[in-house]
């Protein structure tokens, strides 16, 4: 499942929440934690259910609530959505901090027979550090990575170029391929500078990120953008895919593609390539 766009909508927002599938969002992420001021959380939850239970939207994408943190509202968070559960593909986990954290809310989730992943979103030092268990957990399938944050808990200073989080960044992304789940990048606050964004997620790509958070509709193409791999990259990834198919009958594990010996990693590589490619059919 290709991950590239997860948008964030205000989970008080009914209008809003029922035109985000027009974004074109791989996923569409509605908010019961940051985006809703404590004293409509209520509120929220009903707006929620009421939009996910509707009979008009059956959006044709990936469907995630963000609740809030466990030991906090998730409870209440998770009850709410018991309704809609045949509508919710994943439940997003803010503050994650230890493997513990995801148990809890995948125990709230069965107790409430709401079948969903869980996307584990990890923002403060103890979350970065604990990266690797909250990956490895069972329920999740993403680990999200979220700097602002990080950058608060810690007593950063963010800046343009983002040094203050690489390394975290690159932490998180390391511990989701250990995992062998999906890692998702930040979000980018400027929503005016498509062009930065691009640039940003492009450098989220090369380290590895398989997609980006957004908190607006204009956000989703130059995240899109940024995640569409040069034609001369599928064209090779796909003589990489017709070779090893040849080299699978003939039982070779190495095999030569443009006078280059490719070998498992970059069959992977090829693989990874050509699913972002097929993102955009």
């Amino acid at each position: 499942m290709v991950r590239r766009s997860l948008l964030f909508t205000p989970g008080d927002q009914p209008g809003m929440m029922r035109k985000a599938p027009e974004s074109g969002a791989d996923v569409l992420v509605f908010d019961l934690e940051d985006a809703v001021a404590p004293d409509k959380k209520g509120v929220a939850r009903a707006t929620v259910s009421d939009v996910l239970t509707s009979p008009a939207f059956r959006p044709d994408c990936e469907v995630c609530v963000r609740v809030n943190p466990v030991g906090v509202a998730a409870d209440d968070d998770v009850a709410a959505l018991a309704p809609a559960s045949d509508h919710v593909d994943a439940v997003m986990l803010p503050k994650a901090a230890s493997a513990d954290d995801v148990r809890t809310l995948e125990r709230l989730l069965g107790e409430h027979d709401v079948d969903a992943a869980v996307f584990a979103l990890v923002e403060s030092a103890e979350g970065v550090l604990n990266a690797q268990e909250v990956a490895a957990a069972d329920a999740t399938e993403a680990v999200a990575f979220g700097a602002e944050d990080l950058s608060a808990d810690i007593g950063a200073t963010r800046t343009d170029e983002g040094t203050e989080v690489l390394h975290a960044r690159e932490h998180v992304v390391l511990a989701a391929a250990a995992a062998d789940v999906d890692a998702i990048d930040t979000v980018y606050t400027d929503i005016e500078d498509g062009d930065g964004l691009r640039e940003e997620t492009a450098f989220a790509a090369g380290l590895g990120y398989d997609g980006k958070m957004a908190v607006h509709p204009a956000q989703v193409a130059p995240i899109h953008d940024a995640f569409r791999p040069d034609p001369a990259d599928v064209e090779w990834a796909e003589r990489v895919l017709a070779a090893k198919a040849d080299a699978d009958e003939s039982g070779r594990g190495v095999f030569r593609v443009d006078g280059e010996m490719v070998d498992a990693p970059l069959v992977a590589q090829a693989e990874r390539i050509v699913a972002r490619a097929d993102a955009d059919n």
